[in-house]
């Protein structure tokens, strides 16, 4: 029979996988040797990943291939899984460590987080569970993604809640701060309940300022009853792994992101955040297998209070995945998520501006580095985005259309991507002209 490792142990273990040896520049070397060079030490980053090397892949932001930690720590626990499931099942019955690894990240508390297997599971947990009444109103943008649009469509038919689309700004290219910040506080109105935004927009690579957001809705809670209260609720997914920020420095009420994109986390896991002071309003949907529910049904009680690990939706998941969570939290901080802010901002810096200076390619992403974080979005005239895809992929470049209305080419300078890669990609656009 094969001898369990106890939980603690066993996520000691997959946190010291998770190490990323000299990953970059600034690592300690023994006395005397010469420090790596940069590129060597980016390289080294790329090299734990098992992507082909026959391909630039700009299309992490879809779906992210494991790295070396990440794949050890899926292997070892799927083995478990495999040999004794009954006590592999129960010897991570608590998930502590995973929403713990998630709290760390964020700069927040582990009771703050639920998890989910998606962000699309993460933001529909939060819409469908908000106490929305016929009255009320939620504001969102036309920029967000289907998962948000049809997220609060569903919370709207099921509780009277009315819904309105504003739009932030009229060219994605000249989006600013100032100017989406103002558009919400414009728009909200005494039967404002909710603002549901996206951090950083998929359609055009926009980030949205969600901090002054924040601190407009802010200014507008103001007198208000804690009923009457306005939550500022984010689809945070492509800003989740690439910008050095806490849930603090955002200053929003609710956050959910998937954790298999830019965070290279396990496919099928994600994270909801929310303020602690905030949960008890919400109500789960799908029943929940943690302690607080399932012993009050056990013993005929009341269900308690709602809290975050309460949200978490309950049922049998893609265990080794989740467990393995914390794996991809301890990637990144080995790096250094200042170091990963950084390092994917250069690199869309570099693609952004090769852009723009081609006359036959029209930029939809912002230049400055405030306004967009890790996707560049643009058209080439005469062409239409899937042409453009269709053509680049000849060239074994892996990029993808934005699945809007209003379609761009979309690319994603990211870890997995080099200096010579973008590059690469801005030489093959070019020869499009």
């Amino acid at each position: 029979m094969t001898t369990t490792l106890p939980r603690r142990r066993l996520l000691e273990g997959l946190l010291a996988i998770g190490a990323v040896g000299c990953a970059h520049a600034q690592a300690a070397t023994a006395e005397g040797d010469r420090p790596e060079a940069p590129d060597s030490a980016w390289k080294r980053v790329r090299d734990e990943f098992a992507l082909s090397p026959a391909w630039i892949h700009m299309t992490g932001f879809l779906l992210a291939s494991h790295p070396r930690p990440v794949r050890e720590a899926i292997e070892a626990l799927r083995r478990q899984l495999d040999e004794n499931p009954v006590d592999a099942l129960h010897g991570h019955d608590d998930t502590s460590p995973v929403r713990e690894a998630a709290a760390a990240y964020m700069g927040v508390r582990a009771a703050e987080i639920a998890l989910t297997d998606s962000t699309t599971m993460g933001l529909a947990t939060l819409y469908l569970g908000l106490p929305l009444k016929a009255g009320d109103e939620i504001l969102t943008t036309v920029h967000d993604h289907y998962s948000t649009h049809e997220s609060l469509r569903l919370a709207a038919e099921r509780t009277g809640a009315s819904i309105r689309k504003i739009s932030l700004y009229d060219r994605a290219s000249a989006a600013t701060a100032e100017g989406m910040a103002g558009a919400i506080a414009r728009a909200l109105t005494p039967a404002t309940r909710v603002v549901a935004i996206t951090w950083v927009h998929s359609s055009s690579g926009v980030k949205t300022p969600v901090r002054a957001i924040a601190d407009a809705v802010a200014r507008a809670n103001q007198g208000r009853t804690p009923e009457e209260r306005i939550l500022v609720c984010v689809d945070g997914v492509h800003g989740f792994g690439v910008d050095d920020v806490t849930m603090a420095d955002l200053g929003c009420d609710f956050f959910a992101a998937g954790c298999h994109k830019w965070i290279f986390g396990p496919r099928g896991t994600g994270v909801l955040w929310g303020k602690a002071e905030l949960w008890p309003r919400l109500r789960p949907s799908i029943p929940h297998f943690g302690e607080e529910g399932y012993m009050a049904w056990l013993r005929g009680q009341p269900a308690p209070a709602t809290n975050a690990n309460m949200m978490s939706p309950g049922g049998f998941h893609s265990f080794e995945h989740r467990w393995a969570l914390p794996a991809a939290f301890a990637f990144h901080r080995r790096i250094g998520k200042d170091r990963v802010a950084e390092r994917i901002h250069a690199l869309n810096r570099q693609c952004k501006e090769g852009l723009a200076g081609m006359k036959h390619v029209a930029l939809h992403t912002p230049l400055d580095d405030g306004m967009s974080a890790g996707l560049v979005c643009f058209e080439i005239a005469g062409m239409t985005p899937a042409a453009v895809v269709a053509r680049l992929r000849e060239k074994r470049i892996v990029a993808s259309t934005a699945p809007y209305a209003t379609s761009y080419v979309r690319v994603a300078p990211s870890l997995v991507t080099s200096e010579a890669d973008v590059e690469a990609v801005l030489r093959e656009v070019r020869a499009l002209a």
